[in-house]
């Protein structure tokens, strides 16, 4: 018996099966995925859910466009193309070591994150004198970065890089992601912290404005993906330059302590342990530092080309040197990023 073609069921691009060099002569327009009948519309339905279960009225539309983001006067959030399909996904690690929002508990929590910039743009709630009392002022310019305080307890803990820190807007999205995710008892979590009165707030706020119209409504999509021409090889080379790095010449000393010049015990040059190493210590550098993997890698590779030029051997055992080198390529990431490098953005 002939089965019964499913119409919902959509088959795959042409491109699915393209080298990575066709796909990125793609442009973002021509790509025709959309968030329906993917593993994204079982996230966007579960977060109108959670808002569902503590009474709001809003529901975020969402649609498809080049990162993430809740644009200023639209309700609404951006969800980067690439998490609509697995062969996006695939190219956007290759060209950014890293898949922003690629696993449901992380998108879920970007998710929660942007609903707050779109409910706060519902019910325009920045504007409001407690608001701007209890957050600071939304006009406050944006700065290139911030510098973190991993020990400050007047911010809640959600997305990482203490990102609730680097403005008053995304300190209230950060604070409603809290409230919002199920299970979270953010009253005997941040029991006797300061930042529990944001939370009192958000709470206190979100109840009163729960069984009220939104006053801005507007389904509008801004950047959706059909608009944007540019090509991926375009996209990718913005955003590598966005988070590259421009190395100043410091490495050889602080090599030096970790590697040794000339004759050593091991054969093992340096450059190739630091490549046989360099995915852990990328790992662990990202989840330290929480600057962008693509960053952190330019650091990387700086090591290993210096460490072949100057043809360093590994003298110490290998845990002494991948931790020493994890070190080093901490401290020069953490050193960028806060004199004005590049975090994940959202």
């Amino acid at each position: 018996m002939r089965a019964k073609s499913n119409p919902s069921r959509r088959s795959e691009p042409a491109w699915a099966e393209a080298s990575d060099e066709e796909l990125l002569d793609l442009r973002l327009c021509d790509l025709d995925v959309r968030i329906e009948g993917t593993w994204l519309e079982p996230m966007v339905e579960r977060l109108h859910t959670e808002m569902a279960a503590k009474g709001l009225r809003v529901r975020p539309h969402c649609w498809l466009s080049n990162e993430w983001f809740s644009p200023d006067g639209i309700p609404g959030i951006a969800i980067p193309f690439y998490l609509a399909h697995p062969r996006l996904m695939q190219l956007e690690r290759r060209q950014m070591f890293l898949v922003e929002g690629g696993t449901r508990a992380w998108c879920m929590k970007i998710l929660r994150h942007e609903a707050g910039h779109a409910y706060d743009t519902a019910y325009r709630l920045r504007r409001k004198r407690r608001w701007q009392q209890v957050f600071g002022r939304a006009g406050k310019r944006y700065p290139a970065t911030y510098k973190a305080r991993p020990e400050s307890r007047h911010y809640v803990l959600h997305l990482e890089w203490w990102y609730a820190q680097s403005h008053p807007v995304e300190d209230f999205a950060e604070t409603f992601a809290v409230w919002l995710t199920p299970g979270s008892r953010w009253r005997t979590t941040y029991k006797g912290w300061p930042v529990l009165k944001k939370l009192e707030y958000v709470d206190e706020v979100l109840t009163e404005t729960a069984t009220k119209p939104a006053p801005v409504r507007t389904k509008v999509q801004a950047e959706p993906l059909s608009a944007i021409r540019k090509t991926l090889r375009r996209h990718y080379r913005e955003r590598r330059e966005r988070y590259g790095v421009d190395l100043p010449d410091f490495y050889e000393l602080q090599l030096e302590r970790i590697f040794t010049a000339g004759r050593a015990r091991t054969t093992e040059s340096a450059s190739a342990f630091l490549r046989r190493v360099g995915p852990d210590l990328r790992e662990r550098v990202v989840r330290l530092t929480g600057a962008h993997p693509y960053t952190v890698d330019q650091f990387l590779s700086e090591m290993i080309g210096r460490a072949r030029k100057r043809k360093l051997k590994r003298t110490r055992s290998e845990r002494h040197a991948k931790l020493e080198s994890a070190i080093l390529l901490a401290a020069q990431v953490m050193g960028y990023v806060s004199t004005g490098g590049s975090t994940m953005s959202l």
